[in-house]
């Protein structure tokens, strides 16, 4: 604070003297009182505490211009040059310059009325003049320049930054017309872009811009009456020819600045551009850059790019046109009622050049910023779409020769199709037939793929696309293209030949069954339309492959809708037919079945169809599967996926039998429980030996729920082939409840595409995962459902649906158990049987179970129970056939 004041002191001394001084005395007592200045500033973080800035501001800024002027006075342009760089050099005699430079740089950051001063001193002409000649006049640098470049580099910053801080002000920009120096720069620009000082290119542009954001209407008539714009078009016409494309852009980038920043006050300079071919010039231009997309487009491009999307909407009167809205339209669209923001195209001769670039070009850069910029055209009003669609037609146009254009330009253009209906709810029935046509005449498989999603987005979003695209025939020709290639299928099937379809084209095939299962997703009238064609027999050869299956199934699934008898042959024959290690196919044929199986229609045409006898033959095609340790094929699939299957099949058993006495009874009467109890018994975890089980005094007692517990909750080691018996007995237990059909253990489990070959090569070095391990890492949850079993048996409703799942759990009794494990094997018979016990407490129970004739196969599967009054299931079963026993009314059962 002390300098400062000191400072101030000395500063009104000058000021005191000054006006009875010498120019000279005046001028030397000023530079010596700058460096104390500056050396206040930096002791003080660049904050000013100076009460006379406005003044020295001004007397700064007069001398700078002063020597500005002296230096360039007489000179011819190279010397008038070498005199600047010398004035403003740090260092030698000529240093003062460099020190008002300095101090000017300085003060025009402080606030307005100290810019008011600087500017009204003369600079901003002076500043352009010297900008003028560092850009036109380049000087060639010799090694004994080179240390001056970092000289160099600081002295161009403080310039450009006092020039850009004095014309953003209107008083900066009045003062620079007064000295008459702007037009010469503006057409130096345009006509020795190749022949400047390269290091000024960059912040001349920058002034020059600053200078248009900043423009007047006495700029404006200033720039027209020197015909300046005419000039610099006609001058860039003749650049366009000689320089590289990227030169050319950058220069005429900054003449269509001044046209369209000087638009909002004045269309006088946007006249003048038109009316001198100025479009003939952007386009010519523009359709010199193909390639620049090398180094992800020239800016400059980019910036004549948006400039020309800019003035689509610089027009005087509002666009009048009045559109043929063909029907049907989607419900919400109503074009009356379309409100406008006020940002419409009101300009089409700028979108021409657009236009005109996207069908002479096939640059994909150059392409996709057109396609950008159109999308951003609509985004600010939805009426600019009707306005250039019903004008110009340029997606309709777009669409005949969208199939030249590069890959990634394709699926652009085709989002940008969708966008008409998913943001603007407009169906274009014109542009959709055009892209029909190219679906059908498939010339680049690539781009006819693209649009076929494009029109799957569009039949996703609403029904009324199920409707359109049938009567316009696509559904048609869709079914005669997927029966080509069931046919071709169909023949390499079961031959040692390559798949014929890859690549894009097998994609294609992927995206076509989507889009049919799309179109009769609903629509009982497309199915219908498939059945008549006689699609049925060539949709069914689509299963086979992974790729295909999921469009495929869905078909199917609509199929079912209108003939279930036909839908179940198809899925029962296709399980039945699959080889033993088709597993992900039986999955997924498994996982429709059960989707169709929710309806209560489903069931008769399920048992007539042979379903139950077809999920049972699942079964028994796994025997040994869940041995432990794995043998064979079995231990490269991996025992999760194994479980699933079981889990899936014992899973559509029960839906097939929900609330259905019919089925119930036939699974009964036709011993179909005692077939499941002997499938699941030959998967392998089970014990099949025949031998008599030695029994053993347990040391300790747990119930069936601890068991789960320690399986499926604790850290407790159970060895693998307990844990899949347990497994399955939460499965048979969710079965006798009827509540299986309705669990999801293995909903979250499934991979992602691209792990699944990862875990089956993990499968043959480790032991796979269980599903409730899965559940268990950080992240994953098991499910609610899971937890019902668990809990305390007193608390559960015990409700029997399935009394025949209770003689399965039985039947299975005496195969709990293996060799080694004498101790473990009769602790979980133990607790399986008090599990049994606990399922017919009641009176109601006891009675359903005598009637499914739980009596005779807990005296037939457990003969060794009841015959040694030591075994440790003894007691425990007698109470069993006690509780049980009371039930039977007939003598002869008890017999």
């Amino acid at each position: 604070t002390l300098l400062w004041d000191t400072l101030g002191k000395q500063f009104v001394e000058y000021e005191q003297v000054a006006p009875f001084l010498i120019p000279e005395e005046q001028q030397r007592r000023l530079l010596e009182f700058l460096p104390l200045f500056l050396k206040a500033w930096e002791q003080s973080a660049g904050v000013i505490v100076f009460p006379n800035i406005q003044l020295l501001a001004s007397e700064v800024s007069k001398l700078l211009t002063k020597e500005i002027k002296r230096s360039l006075n007489g000179k011819p342009a190279e010397a008038a040059r070498l005199a600047l760089e010398q004035l403003l050099k740090q260092k030698g005699e000529a240093g003062d310059g460099h020190l008002l430079l300095k101090l000017v740089y300085l003060l025009s950051q402080t606030d307005l009325r100290t810019m008011w001063n600087i500017i009204g001193s003369g600079l901003p002409g002076a500043l352009m003049q010297c900008l003028y000649l560092f850009f036109t006049v380049p000087l060639k640098k010799t090694s004994d320049d080179r240390e001056a470049s970092e000289d160099d580099t600081q002295t161009q910053e403080m310039l450009v930054k006092i020039m850009l801080n004095m014309y953003k002000e209107e008083q900066g920009i009045e003062e620079l017309l007064a000295a008459d120096k702007l037009q010469s720069l503006i057409i130096a620009t345009s006509s020795l872009w190749d022949q400047c000082s390269h290091s000024w290119k960059v912040p001349t542009g920058c002034v020059l811009r600053a200078i248009s954001k900043a423009q007047t209407k006495n700029s404006i008539v200033y720039i027209q009456a020197v015909d300046c714009i005419k000039i610099a078009v006609q001058n860039l016409f003749t650049l366009a020819d000689t320089l590289p494309a990227c030169d050319v852009c950058e220069a005429a980038s900054i003449v269509l600045c001044f046209v369209k920043d000087s638009y909002p006050v004045s269309s006088a300079l946007l006249t003048e551009f038109e009316n001198n071919d100025g479009y003939q010039l952007l386009l010519k231009i523009l359709l010199r850059c193909e390639g620049l997309q090398q180094n992800e487009g020239d800016p400059y491009l980019d910036e004549i790019l948006d400039m020309l999307t800019c003035l689509t909407t610089c027009g005087k009167t509002e666009l009048k046109v009045s559109g043929n809205i063909v029907h049907p339209q989607l419900p919400h669209f109503d074009f009356e009622r379309t409100q406008s923001s006020g940002m419409t195209v009101k300009n089409l001769q700028p979108f021409q050049v657009l236009q005109s670039i996207f069908q002479r070009s096939n640059d994909q850069h150059l392409c996709g910023r057109i396609l950008s910029a159109i999308g951003t055209i609509w985004a600010w009003d939805r009426v600019n779409f009707f306005l250039l669609e019903w004008t110009l037609q340029p997606i309709n146009q777009f669409t005949d020769i969208i199939h030249f254009k590069p890959h990634p330009v394709q699926v652009q253009f085709f989002r940008l199709v969708e966008s008409i209906v998913l943001d603007l709810s407009y169906v274009p029935h014109e542009i959709l037939k055009k892209v029909q046509y190219l679906i059908k005449e498939n010339i680049v498989p690539f781009c006819t793929l693209t649009a076929l999603q494009c029109l799957l987005s569009m039949t996703q979003k609403d029904l009324l696309f199920s409707d359109i695209f049938r009567d316009s025939g696509l559904l048609g020709l869709l079914l005669a293209l997927l029966r080509k290639e069931a046919k071709i299928l169909r023949k390499s099937a079961g031959t040692h030949l390559p798949n014929p379809k890859e690549g894009t084209e097998k994609e294609l095939n992927v995206v076509m069954l989507k889009m049919v299962a799309a179109l009769t997703a609903r629509s009982v009238r497309n199915t219908v339309v498939l059945k008549d064609y006689g699609m049925v027999p060539y949709i069914k050869i689509f299963l086979d492959d992974e790729c295909y299956r999921s469009a495929t199934l869905s078909i199917l699934e609509q199929l079912s809708v209108i003939n279930y008898e036909e839908y179940m042959s198809i899925i029962i024959g296709a399980l039945c037919s699959s080889t033993q290690w088709e597993l992900q196919l039986k999955l997924d044929l498994l996982k429709s079945l059960l989707r169709i199986l929710e309806s209560p229609k489903s069931h008769s045409a399920f048992r007539t169809c042979s379903g139950f006898n077809g999920l049972l033959s699942l079964l028994s095609d796994m025997e040994g599967a869940l041995q432990d340790p794995p043998s064979g094929q079995w231990a490269a699939v991996g025992q999760n996926c194994i479980l699933e299957l079981v889990f899936y099949a014992l899973q559509g058993i029960t839906a097939a039998l929900h609330l259905d006495p019919v089925n119930s009874t036939f699974f009964q009467r036709n011993g179909l429980f005692e077939k499941m109890a002997e499938d699941l018994g030959s998967l392998g975890c089970f014990w099949t030996e025949g031998k008599r089980q030695i029994p053993v005094s347990l040391e300790k007692t747990r119930t069936f729920a601890e068991f789960l517990d320690a399986a499926f909750c604790s850290s407790e080691p159970l060895p693998e082939w307990l844990k899949n018996c347990i497994w399955i007995l939460n499965f048979l237990d969710h079965m006798v409840k009827g509540t299986l059909h309705q669990e999801s253990y293995f909903k979250e489990r499934k991979p992602e595409m691209g792990e699944e070959a990862r875990d089956d090569q993990e499968a043959p070095q480790a032991q796979e995962e269980h599903p409730v391990a899965f559940f268990k890492r950080p992240g994953n949850k098991l499910p609610a459902s899971a937890y019902v079993l668990w809990g305390n048996p007193e608390e559960r409703d015990c409700s029997i649906v399935h009394p025949g799942a209770v003689c399965v759990m039985v039947r299975l009794l005496p195969k709990l158990y293996k060799e080694g494990y004498a101790q473990l094997s009769q602790e979980i018979q133990c607790a399986l049987v008090d599990h049994i016990q606990s399922l017919v407490k009641s009176e109601k129970s006891r009675q359903v179970m005598c009637e499914c004739g739980l009596l005779s196969t807990v005296i037939t599967s457990c003969q060794d129970a009841f015959c040694s009054d030591s075994h440790p299931l003894h007691l425990p079963l007698t109470r069993v056939f006690e509780k049980l026993a009371s039930q039977a009314v007939e003598p002869h059962v008890l017999r």
